[in-house]
């Protein structure tokens, strides 16, 4: 039997109570490196819907931030549109953004969706990327998208 939303919300925030993931004061999930993605292309992502990891030889930096890709054509690619190609929620877990908090991903966990990719938590206690396609992404994103407008400068 599928969770309502606010049960899946409860069990969600119980589950990742304990994680020390939650990222403060940040509008981008990176670590100190400034290499977003974790490394992985977000041109692979978007246009191929494959999580793969880009090479150093190809690198691209945008707004600070370095991106790998897998290829000279992907650099390319994102050096001419790099807002199109921008992890939604700055590269935040979207089921954690929704609930109202901001976790870090695993970056072969995502959803390409209307143009768009969304990133999830995945660990031995949540599969963040299942809750959210149980559920009514319509209704997730409405909530993500205004929990996003406090989360992304907090």
């Amino acid at each position: 039997m599928k969770n309502s939303i606010k049960t899946t919300v409860i069990l969600f925030a119980l589950a990742i109570s304990s994680i020390t993931f939650g990222q403060d004061k940040k509008a981008n999930n990176i670590d100190d490196s400034k290499i977003g993605l974790h490394g992985y292309s977000p041109v692979s992502y978007l246009d191929l819907g494959l999580a793969q990891r880009g090479s150093k030889q190809y690198k691209a930096i945008h707004k600070d931030i370095a991106y790998y890709f897998t290829s000279a054509e992907q650099k390319s690619k994102f050096e001419k549109n790099p807002g199109k190609y921008m992890p939604q929620y700055g590269g935040f877990c979207a089921f954690g953004v929704y609930a109202g908090a901001k976790f870090r991903v695993d970056p072969t966990k995502f959803v390409v969706s209307n143009g768009k990719y969304y990133l999830f938590l995945n660990d031995v206690e949540v599969d963040a990327k299942q809750l959210w396609i149980a559920e009514n992404e319509s209704k997730l994103l409405a909530t993500a998208n205004k929990n996003w407008k406090n989360l992304s400068t907090k």
